[in-house]
């Protein structure tokens, strides 16, 4: 029992130790939080307070950098507002000087206006004096005044006409001597002169007999399929073929040498061997034509134009190849457009093309020119191309510096020395239509053409033409030589006034 109760009384001094003990404890805790939390107010209120002071800080110091970036803005404003007032300031005195300077000038126009008032009424009233002293309208005075001081300086005007026109002639005469002379240094060809007849050699007299046939019929058949003549004289070892065509004197020589060199000549063969001789003969056109184009350097046509081009190739004038006369002009035209700084491309290619109507005109009516153009046109060529290539005759006029030069090349090639034949009968025929067009002026006595039609020498009355006037009557005669004539080169014509004076000593 005694234990029981000592168990229960240490059990009642454990238990409130141990509740004091906790108490204690408890408070203990309570007061560590309390220092803690306390500790963590004041180092939050210490942190607060650099964190304040810092912003403060920043806060001044940006507003202090604020402050000098408006201060520099200002002084930049300010300077701004300078030059913008001095610049008004110039702008209102230059203004103001416009004003003025206008202002000067009106008073200056009305001025003059007021000067030229003037003198138009004191030249109305001279001519209103000199009417009534002379009795003359102003026209005649005015021509009695010309002719007066005509008289009076003729020799002056005559000396500074001559001058003027020996310098710019020399000039420019040395400066085209010098572009033509490289244009035709680049291109040089030799010229062959064709003939309107062909020689076919044969082996022996014999093949003669032949070639007629039985009361003509071979030789009948040749010239109905080809269109050319065959003479068959005592010529030995040698039949001629005559066609003023080149292709059908062609078709006939080249068809007479297969048929001689097969042996077998008879109506039947003739007829095979043309028309294998004509399949040959396109095939050589379309061939020489595009071996043309290539070599002047011009693409781009239609493969029928450049058939067409081809037949020029057995086309003649004046004994001249057309085809080699078309080539040498694009040659010609192209250096002549490098030299100048023109377009190369188009005045090689209307050069080339500039006989093109000659192809057919034989075929077709109307000038080689108007063909061309109609060939042109057909084929889709551009204006240029065609305005280059239709005045090379001056049948149309010069309607840009490439058909210039198109003509020019023409001339060239037409005129140098073997390039062409002529006949006796054209020869004459040129010569007397000079001399008829030089006499056609009444102040000439005389003319006479020389140098093979390349000069003309004038004889003139003193009596009727002073040296002045004759200068006048030179251009007259070269201009109308010009407008009615066709011919290659130039032609220079030579006024001659002689006075001759006699007298006696007795």
């Amino acid at each position: 029992m005694s234990i029981l109760l000592i168990a229960v009384i240490a059990l009642g001094i454990g238990g409130g130790a141990g509740y004091f003990a906790q108490n204690y404890l408890s408070r203990k805790k309570e007061e560590g939080a309390a220092i803690k939390a306390d500790k963590v107010v004041e180092d939050a209120k210490s942190e607060a307070k650099d964190i304040l002071l810092s912003a403060k800080d920043k806060a001044v110091r940006a507003l202090s950098e604020i402050k000098k970036e408006e201060q520099l803005r200002r002084k930049q404003l300010d300077k701004m507002e300078e030059r913008l007032e001095r610049t008004e300031e110039g702008l209102n005195r230059k203004d103001r000087e416009v004003r003025q300077e206008w202002d000067n000038v009106k008073r200056k126009v009305q001025d003059v206006e007021k000067i030229k008032e003037e003198v138009k009424n004191l030249r109305q009233e001279e001519l209103e004096k000199l009417k009534k002293i002379t009795k003359l309208s102003p026209q005649k005075a005015k021509e009695l005044l010309f002719k007066s001081v005509e008289k009076e300086y003729e020799e002056d005007v005559k000396e500074q006409l001559a001058n003027l026109e020996k310098g710019k002639k020399e000039s420019l005469d040395n400066k085209a001597r010098e572009i033509m002379t490289l244009a035709i240094q680049r291109y040089a060809a030799g010229h062959v002169v064709d003939h309107s007849t062909s020689t076919v050699s044969i082996g022996s007299d014999e093949l003669k007999g032949r070639i007629i046939g039985r009361e003509g019929r071979n030789i009948n058949t040749i010239e109905r399929l080809t269109g050319a003549e065959i003479i068959v004289d005592d010529t030995p070892q040698a039949i001629v073929v005559s066609a003023f065509d080149p292709i059908r004197r062609e078709i006939a020589k080249q068809a007479l040498e297969r048929l001689v060199e097969d042996g077998r000549i008879h109506p039947a063969r003739i007829e095979e061997t043309i028309k294998e001789v004509k399949q040959d003969i396109n095939k050589r056109i379309t061939e020489a034509g595009e071996a043309a184009m290539y070599e002047v350097g011009v693409t781009g046509l239609d493969p029928r134009l450049v058939k067409l081009l081809g037949r020029l190739r057995y086309r003649t004038s004046y004994g001249q190849n057309i085809l080699l006369h078309s080539i040498e002009v694009s040659h010609l035209a192209g250096a002549l457009a490098a030299e100048l700084g023109l377009d190369v491309n188009l005045s090689k290619k209307a050069g080339l093309l500039h006989d093109i109507g000659k192809a057919i005109d034989r075929e077709v009516q109307g000038t080689h020119v108007e063909i061309g153009i109609n060939i042109l046109k057909k084929f889709g060529l551009s204006d240029k191309v065609i305005d280059a290539m239709k005045s090379h005759h001056g049948d149309y006029p010069h309607s840009s510096p490439e058909a210039t030069l198109v003509a020019s090349a023409d001339a060239i090639s037409a005129a140098r020395p073997g390039a062409r034949r002529d006949s006796v009968e054209n020869y004459l025929k040129r010569i007397e239509e000079i001399e008829d067009i030089a006499k056609t002026f009444e102040e000439v006595d005389k003319a006479y053409a020389i140098q093979a039609g390349r000069e003309v020498r004038v004889f003139v009355s003193p009596e009727k033409i002073s040296d002045l006037e004759s200068v006048k009557l030179a251009r007259s005669i070269a201009g109308k030589i010009e407008e009615n004539l066709k011919y290659p080169g130039e032609i220079k014509v030579v006024i001659i006034r002689e006075t001759r004076v006699t007298e006696y000593a007795r």
